[in-house]
């Protein structure tokens, strides 16, 4: 009977949200913008304005204006006016004027740049690297050896590294760094995200309930411990429902983008999930990393770990922290008064964030191990560890401490639940609060 109105109940908290427009936009917008994040670059970097950048040099050694050449928009005129002369304030002809100092070789920072508009990293790049090259090539002229610039272009050997991972049987498989810190990173926010989101919705949806007086109503028909996991777990359907639909239209449209936009790499993608095998024509010069990623990204048992960990740590996560959002939600009558009581169930939240980075760092350090066996830093800490790869006993351990805290802190939610949706007017304190747990019912 009772499993029959905590049934009602996650229906009716599930179909409220899921119908609600905030919902619908929320889950349709989150997906275009994931996915126009990843295209933007890729379309900003294609675009270039036509206008060309004119820098007029006055070059007081005599060595290095000779040698500059046009790179990209910018064009170089050398002149001999005095710099005050050229320097009149308002022009609109020229981008800017570049000062070369006397002494450049000796004081190679002895170079300025004056610009009639907002200067750029691109544009200060262009001219350092060209400047150090000029005097990098007049000293290595200095030692009188034949041919020695070239030879110092044949001897440059770029050295890129391409790494795998040896698992218990002895396989390999492909290694990414950069795709296990940006999914560890990735994965570790989304928990996050959506921990302190979904978590924050049951709180505002006990004040809300409380205030008009609904609860009391809804009282008379159930329990106070039957309502509480009624709306816990039917707002928590809700964010699974809407992380599935937000995954396959991600998977769509990403998909879409990368055919369009990725061009070879993205034909040749699917050609690589499994280590060593062999290299498409059009993939030949694509960077050993870049290479690594496809492969890790293709990989179907990695991406089933990742989305598998993700599902697991944010429910074990969720049920965890709603049952404490539950708790100061019936305690309070405004959203205002519960600003204070969330101090503690935020701090280990934050705490995860900054912990966070240490984790990706080192995921398999002491700091990242004991804050991913804390149920309370576990969900995220875990999720940071996970793309690196983590022993399977510590995941089972993580996850039986998790929802074991889940169980003990419903026990200790619904105690205050109990008492607190029947409060008003008063703002308790957490001493209060805690002397609720130990009322006899």
């Amino acid at each position: 009977m009772g499993n029959g109105r905590i049934g009602a109940i996650i229906g009716r908290e599930f179909n409220y949200h899921v119908r609600r427009r905030s919902f619908i936009i929320g889950t349709i917008l989150m997906p275009l913008l994931m996915v126009g994040l990843m295209v933007a670059p890729i379309l900003l970097t294609s675009v270039r304005t036509d206008g060309e950048k004119v820098v007029v040099v006055i070059d007081r050694s005599g060595q290095i204006a000779p040698q500059l050449h046009g790179e990209g928009r910018i064009r170089f005129e050398p002149t001999d006016r005095p710099l005050e002369e050229v320097k009149t304030p308002g022009r609109s002809d020229i981008y800017g004027i570049l000062v070369i100092g006397a002494d450049i070789e000796s004081r190679p920072s002895d170079l300025t740049l004056y610009t009639y508009g907002p200067s750029t990293p691109e544009t200060e790049s262009a001219i350092t690297r060209q400047v150090r090259e000029i005097i990098e090539a007049g000293k290595l002229r200095a030692y009188e050896i034949d041919n020695l610039p070239q030879i110092m272009r044949e001897i440059e050997t770029p050295v890129s590294l391409q790494a795998f991972r040896v698992d218990e049987t002895g396989g390999e498989r492909a290694s990414s760094s950069l795709l296990s810190m940006g999914s560890a990173y990735l994965f570790g926010f989304l928990v996050y995200l959506f921990v302190f989101m979904y978590g924050a919705m049951v709180l505002q949806g006990v004040i809300e309930e409380k205030s008009s007086k609904v609860l009391e109503i809804m009282v008379s028909s159930v329990r106070p411990f039957e309502l509480m996991m009624g709306k816990i777990v039917g707002i928590g359907l809700v964010a699974v429902t809407q992380f599935l639909i937000w995954m396959v239209l991600i998977a769509v449209l990403g998909t879409v983008a990368l055919h369009l936009f990725a061009g070879p790499m993205a034909a040749g993608a699917g050609a690589l999930g499994v280590v060593g095998g062999g290299v498409p024509p059009e993939l030949a010069n694509v960077d050993p990393k870049a290479l690594a990623a496809l492969r890790s990204v293709t990989d179907l048992a990695f991406l089933g770990k990742l989305f598998g960990g993700f599902i697991a740590y944010f429910v074990g996560g969720y049920l965890l922290y709603a049952a404490m959002f539950a708790a100061v939600g019936s305690a309070v009558d405004n959203v205002q008064d519960a600003q204070q009581l969330q101090v503690p169930i935020t701090v280990p939240l934050l705490l995860s964030m900054i912990v966070l980075f240490s984790a990706m760092n080192d995921p398999q350090g002491p700091i990242a191990f004991w804050f991913s066996m804390i149920p309370f830093t576990s969900p995220i800490i875990m999720m940071a560890r996970i793309p690196y790869g983590v022993p399977a006993w510590e995941v089972a351990l993580s996850l039986v401490l998790l929802y074991a805290s889940f169980v003990a802190m419903v026990w200790v939610a619904s105690k205050i639940y109990r008492v607190g949706i029947f409060m008003y007017g008063k703002k308790p304190t957490l001493r209060e609060m805690c002397k609720w747990i130990k009322y006899k019912y």
